[in-house]
């Protein structure tokens, strides 16, 4: 890895999933869109939203993150706003709407297959797929993506914290400072390894979700690029 014109050694480069190889807030921001006309009879949109939001809040410590815990969330919230008016009709199309986001395609974002590509025949360490939320639900996005063929392992955890950074490295048999996560969370992605002494490439995603939301500030340690084909270069597997 090529950070401030030095060459660093590393052992293991950890990728998140939703956002970084493929579209995820995008489908979200779509399903809330519905979902905010579904319950326009009972509150304005901003209100729905507002709303939305301090529910899978609330739930989080409970449900965890994911479509599953999205929908829970979505229902619970309908009842609530609703004042216990929505009908049984409009649950049904809320669970549809919830249902929907497990069927996302998953297709690569531009550039992901050949550059995935370039930095497995280029580099000697494994690749890995680290990410949160729902086991079955990212796994099966995974293969639905088709890149599989570039990856090690893809591990799915219930939250991206210091101590599951540590347990992946142990995984791997690497230590922290020889590992590189590349994300577009800076939250989730970025600052718990920074904080181990890890080393991370931040890609920004045009679309984020509010619960990811934090300030994004610069680090040693930190290497911040706006397309994902950036990555052959910071891995030395093209010129500058």
């Amino acid at each position: 890895m090529i950070i401030n014109d030095k060459q660093v050694p590393i052992s293991l480069i950890a990728f998140d999933a939703d956002d970084t190889l493929w579209d995820c807030q995008g489908h979200f921001n779509e399903v809330e869109r519905q979902y905010q006309q579904l319950l326009g009879t009972y509150a304005t949109p901003e209100k729905v939203s507002q709303q939305l939001f301090l529910t899978e809040t609330a739930n989080m410590p409970l449900l965890g993150y994911g479509s599953k815990a999205f929908t829970i969330s979505l229902i619970e919230n309908a009842i609530a706003v609703s004042n216990g008016r929505v009908t049984n009709d409009e649950i049904y199309h809320i669970i549809a709407l919830g249902k929907s986001l497990l069927q996302i395609p998953a297709t690569p974002l531009e550039g992901v297959v050949d550059t995935l590509r370039l930095l497995h025949d280029n580099n000697q360490c494994p690749m890995v797929v680290f990410t949160k939320g729902d086991n079955l639900d990212q796994q099966q996005k995974f293969l639905r993506s088709g890149l599989s063929r570039w990856f090690d392992d893809i591990i799915v955890v219930a939250d991206k914290t210091p101590k599951e950074y540590k347990r992946l490295c142990q995984l791997f048999n690497t230590d922290i400072s020889q590992m590189c996560m590349i994300g577009n969370s800076f939250k989730s992605d970025i600052l718990p390894v920074l904080s181990l002494g890890g080393y991370a490439v931040h890609i920004p995603y045009p679309l984020m979700w509010a619960h990811e939301k934090t300030e994004v500030r610069s680090h040693p340690h930190l290497v911040s690029i706006n397309d994902f084909r950036q990555l052959a270069t910071v891995f030395g597997c093209i010129d500058k």
